[in-house]
């Protein structure tokens, strides 16, 4: 018989998948809202659909790298080296392709505003994924203080 406990490959998998996704709109979003402020402050109210697709596409490849490469440093518990690496190496990504693929006008402080804008991003999703780690804890402890009140009373009784 088939222990139902343990996930399978596929929902290991699927569970990765989903992560990505959700990470991937995430930082597109974090990402456009910076672009549309920089357009703003620039007198323009027009955004470019082809940097869109770029920001969504640069997105997707950096987070399969966080995830995949850099052990989903966003969601660890801790940062070691390995974290730190990949933490610097994706903002340096992120701000690389945008100064290639002209998103800011080729201008280098505007790519190194939105480096330390992705880190400050980064290090929000940390605390957040933190945050929901701690309170998972606390409703998981919960449960099993009442499973472990209920047992005693069956096995009383």
């Amino acid at each position: 018989m088939k222990n139902d406990k343990k996930p399978t490959l596929w929902e290991r998998y699927l569970t990765k998948e989903i992560g990505i996704e959700f990470k991937a709109c995430l930082y597109f979003f974090a990402i456009l809202f910076f672009y549309c402020i920089y357009r703003i402050t620039q007198d323009s109210f027009d955004a470019g659909i082809i940097h869109m697709a770029q920001m969504i596409i640069t997105c997707y490849v950096i987070c399969y790298l966080q995830v995949y490469v850099f052990g989903n440093f966003d969601e660890a518990g801790s940062l070691g080296l390995k974290e730190y690496a990949g933490l610097v190496l994706c903002t340096c990504l992120y701000c690389i392709v945008s100064y290639f693929c002209s998103w800011f006008e080729k201008k280098i402080t505007v790519s190194l505003i939105l480096a330390g804008y992705i880190l400050v991003t980064y290090l929000c999703v940390i605390l957040v994924y933190r945050t929901k780690r701690r309170i998972d804890d606390k409703k998981l402890n919960e449960e099993l203080r009442i499973f472990q009140t209920e047992h005693k009373k069956t096995k009383s009784e």
